[in-house]
C-alpha cells in the first residue's frame, strides 16, 4: 500500500523502476530468462510465428515484441528500444528482422551489462541511458520500439518529447504498455499523452485479451520456471510480480480494471 500511494510520485517511480530492474538483472543473470512482458497471443488473422517447441524459449513475450515490429518496415533501419531489459526483444528482431542496427537502452546498468554478454550480435547493442533522457542525437532513428515500460516513467510526456525529437521525419514509435483504470494515470490518460506528443496516431488496439490469453497459455511453464530460479521465500511476491493466473495482474485484466493497450505512431 506504500508503494502503492508513493507511485504518485515521478521521483519515486524513477527510482523504484532502476532498483528494482539493477536488483532482478545482478541477482538473476540466468540467459535463458530473457523477457519481462506478459506476453502476446496472436489474432486469427495474424501469421502464425514458427517457434521450435522448447521450454527455455519464452514464445508469448517473444511474440509481443514480433507482432508489434512487424507493423513497420524493421529491414535496413535504426531501431532504438527505449526499456530493452534482459534484451530477448532485442535480439530477435536484430537477428530475424534484419535491421541496419540495433540499440537497446535501458535505466538498469546491470540490465545492459547483462544483455551485452548474453546477446553478441553484430548489429545489437545496449546501453545506459534514461527514457526522459535519450542520449543520441536528433533525426537518427527510424523505428523506436517501447515495449510495457512507459507506466514506469516518472514523466511520459518527455520519454515522448525526446521520441520525437530523436525520430527521423517518417520515423515510428511502436509502443505496448498497460494501464489500470482505477488510477489517476490510466488507458485514457496515455492515450492523451499520446495524441498531444506531436506524432500521428496510425493504429490502437485493445490486446488486453491477447495478453490473458498468453497469460493462461504460459502459466505452468512460467511457475516452473519461477520454481526453479527464484529462491523459495520470494516466489510468492515474484509470481505476483510476474502476473501469473491467479495475481492480481491477471486478475485486474480479466474483469477489466486494466487495460493492455497497442500503439502505433509516425513523425510528420
Amino acid at each position: 500500500m506504500i508503494i502503492h500511494a508513493l507511485k504518485r510520485y515521478a521521483w519515486f517511480k524513477r527510482f523504484n523502476a532502476k532498483v528494482t530492474y539493477e536488483l532482478l538483472a545482478k541477482h538473476i543473470p540466468v540467459e535463458e530468462w530473457q523477457f519481462m512482458n506478459y506476453g502476446y497471443a496472436p489474432n486469427s488473422n495474424e501469421l502464425a510465428l514458427d517457434l521450435p517447441e522448447n521450454p527455455n524459449i519464452q514464445r508469448y513475450p517473444l511474440q509481443m515484441y514480433h507482432y508489434l515490429a512487424i507493423k513497420t518496415g524493421i529491414e535496413g533501419k535504426e531501431i532504438l528500444e527505449v526499456g530493452s531489459g534482459r534484451g530477448g526483444g532485442a535480439r530477435h528482431i536484430a537477428g530475424t528482422l534484419k535491421p541496419k542496427f540495433y540499440t537497446g537502452m535501458d535505466l538498469a546498468q546491470s540490465a545492459v551489462d547483462l544483455a551485452n554478454k548474453i546477446h553478441p550480435l553484430p548489429n545489437l547493442k545496449f546501453i545506459q541511458g534514461s527514457a526522459e533522457a535519450i542520449p543520441l542525437p536528433d533525426d537518427s532513428i527510424d523505428v523506436v520500439v517501447n515495449v510495457e515500460s512507459c507506466h514506469a516513467y516518472g514523466s511520459v510526456d518527455k520519454f515522448l518529447s525526446e521520441v520525437k525529437r530523436v525520430l527521423k521525419p517518417g520515423g515510428r514509435l511502436l509502443l505496448v504498455d498497460f494501464r489500470n483504470e482505477k488510477n489517476v494515470e490510466n488507458m485514457s490518460t496515455l492515450k492523451t499523452q499520446l495524441r498531444n506528443s506531436g506524432l500521428k496516431m496510425l493504429e490502437e488496439e485493445n490486446i488486453t485479451s491477447n495478453v490473458i490469453r498468453s497469460i493462461e497459455a504460459e502459466d505452468d511453464t512460467k511457475k516452473k520456471r519461477i520454481e526453479k530460479l527464484i529462491p523459495k521465500k520470494w516466489q510468492s511476491l515474484f509470481s505476483e510480480f510476474a502476473g501469473v493466473v491467479g495475481s492480481r495482474f491477471y486478475e485486474t485484466l480479466k474483469n477489466g480494471t486494466r487495460q493492455y493497450y497497442r500503439f502505433s505512431l509516425v513523425k510528420e
